[in-house]
């Protein structure tokens, strides 16, 4: 209930696909984390409720969505609120892509209805029962596949990161090319630190350590760091060996 503040992450398994999701705020007055966000995604799904249509902030994110030219999937939740209008907010919603001079290819952006609470969705605005595979299809039949290459130098974008009492500072990244392993000495490009990757992993309901983690997939890293002026969201990870 009420506003994303801080973006957030997980992944779900969907049959042999691994989808990661990455949770932004919508409203302007965190454009930063919104900008940053949509920088490190491969395309979006634009969740609508199904009584209230677009808000300000949903005009906001879809427009940066589509300045960057990424595929769009239209959820419209809470079909199973008793005032539900799904059919008024598919016109809503065409109506907000026109007016942020879409392309043909973003208008031909697939719906989705659902109920998150309820745990189904269907391409079917009357449906009220099933399960979210609906949504999971469109995800993976509309948004690419991550590109990179695993075998080349490591680069990984920081996005987030926090700070942990026994762990220290913990960072949050997506890998663009390469590979980084556990026990890896890396830099960070903004500030010019090295720290050894004392435990990788990725990033599910909880944090789950890995030995390794490849192009296109989203991540944590604690290397001991206990100033968090060492670690700067939007700065680069690196092997020390590809640094030199």
């Amino acid at each position: 209930r009420g506003i994303t503040i801080l973006s957030k992450n997980t992944a779900v398994n969907y049959g042999d696909m691994k989808i990661n999701i990455i949770d932004t705020p919508g409203h302007a007055d965190f454009g930063g984390e919104v900008e940053r966000v949509l920088k490190m995604v491969d395309g979006v799904v634009l969740v609508v409720d199904a009584f209230e249509g677009p808000m300000p902030q949903t005009k906001f994110v879809l427009r940066k969505a589509l300045e960057l030219n990424h595929p769009v999937v239209v959820c419209v939740n809470k079909i199973d609120r008793p005032e539900a209008r799904p059919d008024d907010v598919i016109d809503e919603v065409l109506e907000l892509f026109m007016e942020l001079d879409a392309n043909d290819d973003q208008l031909d952006s697939p719906f989705v209805f659902a109920s998150a609470r309820g745990g189904y969705a269907s391409e079917d605005s009357s449906v009220r029962e099933g399960d979210m595979k609906p949504l999971f299809e469109a995800i993976i039949n509309h948004i690419p596949a991550p590109k990179g290459d695993p075998e080349a130098p490591l680069q990984a974008l920081i996005f987030d990161s926090v700070f942990n009492p026994f762990r220290g500072v913990i960072a949050y990244f997506r890998v663009f090319n390469g590979t980084i392993h556990k026990g890896e000495h890396v830099k960070f490009f903004n500030t010019g630190s090295e720290y050894d990757a004392d435990e990788i992993g990725v990033l599910k309901l909880k944090m789950v350590a890995r030995n390794e983690i490849k192009a296109g997939d989203v991540g944590y890293i604690c290397s001991g760091i206990k100033n968090s002026t060492d670690v700067k969201v939007g700065d680069t990870i690196t092997s020390v060996a590809n640094a030199a």
